[in-house]
């Protein structure tokens, strides 16, 4: 029988998500999971809301494009989307103003729209419309002056492609769903260092209150800045660590082929190393740790832990 996808039903959630308000209630005003379909009920042949076992002869949903005969398996390749209206950013956003940005987009030809066959859609509320990337078609029934239909070319759907970009890319469009951050504030906080084990010796006690908080500036702030340092001494630390201790192993090697060393000699060696970079993170580590309680300004951290990085440099090793 005619299923539901699990790229259009990744749909189905993401919309509900954002645009169904008040969950515990129905709201003319919010989108209600009844009003998002994919399968057609039990009496619906022919069109895209039908798999191969509904389909009809001479389809369209199948007969006019390879991408649709190809593509043709038990699964349903469409979506209809009711009615809704949501304040966000200022103004109000409803299924007319959502169809006709998402026929704009498919217009435009942007990316993330290449899988749709076609929107059809009223503008309205009065006339009913449709978008055909084939061009075969240009309305459609009655029954679209109060949802829109979404179709996806199959060969999209039997292959599981994604289809949430654009209708995320819509939800963020209005400020639902917030927008990506600039590259320059997806460095991790210094809570993310530590939760991720970077240096174990740098973990609580610490008050993380200003973490993530908008309202507080990254410029100036001790635990922002301490962070930032702290990232970059862990990333050259590592760094310097790694090349130091591949040119030791390689004069070790040398040396206990032409001078006869020992294993235990070379193993104590390189025991002796790893136990001055562990004596080393845990200095970095009580740096940061005193940027953030106030004990030392971020700039001084900064100073000390360049000051601890040169003179633990590789020619230490």
């Amino acid at each position: 029988m005619t299923r539901a996808p699990a790229n259009l039903l990744a749909v189905r959630s993401l919309l509900l998500d954002h645009l169904d308000i008040d969950e515990s209630r129905t709201r003319a005003e919010d989108l209600e999971p009844a009003e998002v379909g994919i399968v057609g009920d039990a009496s619906h042949r022919g069109g895209y809301h039908c798999g191969s076992d509904r389909v009809v002869s001479g389809d369209y949903s199948v007969v006019e494009s390879p991408r649709d005969s190809s593509g043709l398996t038990l699964d349903s390749s469409a979506l209809d989307v009711g009615g809704f209206s949501v304040k966000s950013g200022g103004s109000t956003h409803d299924l007319r103003s959502f169809s006709v940005w998402c026929v704009q987009q498919c217009a435009a030809g942007a990316p993330d729209t290449r899988d749709i066959r076609e929107i059809i859609y009223s503008p309205d509320g009065k006339t009913v419309k449709r978008w055909d990337r084939l061009g075969k078609r240009s309305t459609g029934d009655s029954s679209h002056l109060w949802h829109t239909h979404f179709s996806f070319f199959r060969d999209s759907t039997k292959a599981g492609r994604d289809q949430t970009p654009l209708f995320r890319r819509y939800l963020t469009s209005i400020g639902l769903i917030p927008a990506a951050q600039p590259l320059e504030d997806d460095m991790p906080t210094p809570a993310d260092v530590w939760s991720a084990d970077v240096i174990p010796a740098a973990r609580p006690p610490y008050n993380n209150s200003d973490y993530g908080d908008p309202a507080k500036p990254k410029e100036g702030n001790k635990s922002w800045t301490a962070g930032y340092a702290l990232q970059a001494a862990v990333e050259a630390s590592r760094a310097a660590s790694a090349e130091a201790r591949a040119a030791r192993l390689g004069q070790e090697a040398i040396l206990a082929a032409v001078q006869g060393l020992d294993t235990a000699a070379i193993l104590a060696r390189i025991d002796q190393v790893a136990a001055a970079e562990q004596q080393r993170d845990e200095q970095l580590a009580e740096l940061v740790r005193a940027g953030l309680g106030g004990e030392l300004a971020a700039d001084e951290v900064v100073r000390r832990i360049g000051e601890l990085l040169t003179a633990a440099g590789p020619a230490q090793g």
